[in-house]
């Protein structure tokens, strides 16, 4: 979003006058402002009227004439950007139950095994998804409070206490899936995958590849 903030002594500038005072005392005609002049500062009042109402830019207005206009009235040209229009920057936080392209919802048990489970409401199964940092996540199970996590080995497992185990990159696919790769560890250097088998059970991280359906996973809203 972008803001005109004009300065005041410029939003209405003074005639500018070919005499001075005293030649109006003397009787010499005064010179008006041009029509140029007048044109300028209309245009001006009007784009700052436009953007003030709206809090933008004036629509139809690129920022390049904008600017050239702002350096020509000696006004103050401002950029802003909020993050909250970011939702994948660090502090967003999402209640999904990650359903996998096999049919199956990923899910961390009290004792920290991971799993597959086909029950929709399944208690275990519904994750915090928390951004960390830009494009990278912690998922932890709302109910048990375990951290989902992977070892150097690649295994899956529930983590007690937040740590760069449990970080991991998320990606959404052309198909509309998100995989999940491990932050931390790689094997060869290959990324290590989020990944439910047919049967429901977690494959090793290495054993897993991003277009394989098992590493695909849809953040679905709790219903």
């Amino acid at each position: 979003m972008c803001r005109w903030t004009p300065s005041v002594a410029h939003l209405c500038p003074e005639p500018a006058f070919g005499t001075t005072t005293t030649a109006a005392s003397a009787g010499r005609p005064l010179t008006l402002p041009s029509a140029a002049s007048l044109c300028l500062a209309c245009f001006t009042l009007l784009l700052v009227t436009a953007g003030t109402a709206t809090g933008a830019c004036p629509p139809g207005v690129g920022h390049e004439a904008l600017q050239v206009l702002a350096s020509g009235i000696n006004c103050s040209w401002t950029l802003e950007r909020h993050t909250r229009s970011y939702n994948h920057l660090e502090g967003d936080v999402r209640l999904r139950r990650l359903y996998s392209a096999n049919k199956f919802f990923l899910c961390i048990d009290k004792t920290g095994k991971v799993d597959g489970t086909r029950r929709k409401n399944y208690a275990d199964s519904l994750m915090e998804i928390r951004s960390v940092s830009v494009g990278v996540v912690a998922i932890k199970s709302v109910s048990t409070g375990l951290y989902l996590a992977m070892s150097k080995k690649g295994t899956l497992f529930g983590s007690v206490k937040y740590n760069p185990s449990c970080k991991f990159k998320e990606r959404i696919e052309e198909n509309g899936y998100n995989t999940y790769a491990s932050l931390r560890w790689k094997h060869g250097g290959r990324q290590m995958f989020v990944s439910l088998n047919g049967r429901g059970k977690p494959r090793r991280g290495h054993k897993a590849r991003r277009r394989h359906p098992s590493t695909h996973f849809l953040p679905m809203l709790p219903s």
